[in-house]
């Protein structure tokens, strides 16, 4: 995806959430559907790019996240069956090509398209750019929206009397091609949450009390510190604690990585989350809720996810340098076309093709691009990101070492 200060959403943050106090009735963890947890719908059009970083990895934020992909999936779809006509039937496009085929109203046809391009499918950009503008900060958003709205307002003046050529085509293709960048990043990250929600799914729904000679089946949130708990044969362990009775092997390699299940006994440590294996233990409670070792992974992990990389920051201040370069150059052609003499609408076509050439569509797809596949690869081959700065060092290193814990 952080930056959040106009995007008013009821989240709820995954670092302050108990998991012990989720209610499902009766039912394995792992079988809810998150998708179906709800939070304030809003538009997802009015996050910037500097918004996606800052999205929680919990449930809602997982739901929010798949909603803000259909969102930009659909803006992309609609822009780039515009972008074909408006491609056809611009004059520029057909002059390159060597033919012509020009509608009655060809020029006004052209508007309507760029248009509903313009206002929908560029909609997130500008958002972001105004975004940027409050928070001083002005980066790729401002970028593309100041390419986007030279290329559209110029373009639309054409139309109605100005003398010049449109650049329609420009503002639709680079629409399109920033929104797929946006898109497929989203989709990369939404990845790299699944595997968070896998953690998440690993708690069970209720535990097995032991009071006195007799068990009861209680909720995860009425577990307390220091109750002793049953956990039965294939069972998941509810809550972190010391086995004070019986003993057995539990898997832990969702938790630890240890491949083989680990032998426990009597006044050894286990895990909330881990697999019970042929035996019956029990447990008294050592930790629950947000101070489990299960929730301080998740944490961790979603603390590294949100923050920006080296190259992520690099590209951002590089953004802004060449917003500031690119007006500057900009103004700059339109004085220089105007002392030399030449009419002020020469000027202007001039300067308006030096601001929507100065938008980078490589820098503005590429980072996304890179951000999503390593991003999307760690996460499927089960290596979750700490630190995205140290990932992205690694690549200088020659020498690794590898601690291998060996099962008991």
């Amino acid at each position: 995806m952080e930056n959040r200060e106009d995007h008013k959403h009821e989240e709820m943050d995954p670092s302050k959430m108990d998991h012990s106090k989720m209610k499902p009735k009766k039912e394995d963890h792992s079988k809810i559907d998150h998708s179906r947890m709800k939070s304030k719908k809003e538009d997802h059009s009015k996050m910037g790019h500097s918004d996606h970083d800052s999205i929680p990895m919990g449930m809602a934020g997982h739901d929010h996240h798949k909603m803000m992909i259909a969102d930009f999936r659909k803006r992309f779809w609609v822009t780039l069956v515009l972008t074909a006509p408006i491609l056809f039937f611009s004059p520029m496009i057909q002059e390159f090509f060597g033919f012509k085929l020009l509608l009655p109203g060809n020029s006004y046809i052209l508007f309507a398209l760029s248009t509903i391009v313009y206002f929908y499918g560029g909609w997130p950009f500008l958002k972001g750019f105004w975004s940027e503008i409050k928070k001083g900060a002005p980066g790729m958003m401002t970028l593309i929206s100041m390419a986007i709205s030279v290329a559209y307002f110029y373009s639309s003046a054409t139309v109605f009397g100005l003398k010049g050529v449109d650049f329609f085509w420009e503002l639709a293709t680079l629409i399109a091609i920033m929104l797929i960048g946006h898109w497929i990043e989203m989709k990369s990250v939404l990845g790299a949450s699944k595997a968070l929600q896998l953690l998440v799914s690993m708690m069970p729904a209720e535990a097995h009390r032991v009071k006195g000679d007799t068990i009861e089946d209680i909720s995860l949130e009425d577990l307390l510190k220091d109750d002793v708990i049953l956990v039965k044969p294939g069972e998941k362990v509810p809550a972190d604690g010391i086995i004070v009775e019986g003993s057995s092997y539990l898997n832990e390699s969702m938790l630890t990585g240890e491949s083989k299940p680990v032998k426990k006994e009597e006044k050894d440590k286990v895990i909330g989350g881990s697999v019970n294996g042929n035996g019956s233990i029990k447990v008294k409670v050592e930790h629950t809720g947000k101070d489990s070792y299960l929730n301080k992974v998740i944490t961790m992990v979603e603390e590294a996810q949100k923050t920006k990389s080296k190259m992520q920051n690099l590209s951002d201040r590089a953004a802004k340098w060449l917003t500031y370069i690119a007006l500057a150059i900009g103004f700059g052609t339109l004085a220089v076309w105007l002392i030399l003499g030449f009419p002020f609408v020469y000027a202007l076509e001039r300067m308006v093709t030096v601001m929507v050439i100065a938008c980078p569509h490589a820098l503005g797809l590429a980072i996304p691009l890179v951000v999503a596949i390593s991003t999307a690869v760690s996460a499927q081959n089960g290596l979750l990101i700490r630190n995205r700065t140290a990932f992205e060092e690694s690549r200088k290193k020659s020498l690794f070492y590898f601690l291998i814990k060996q099962g008991h």
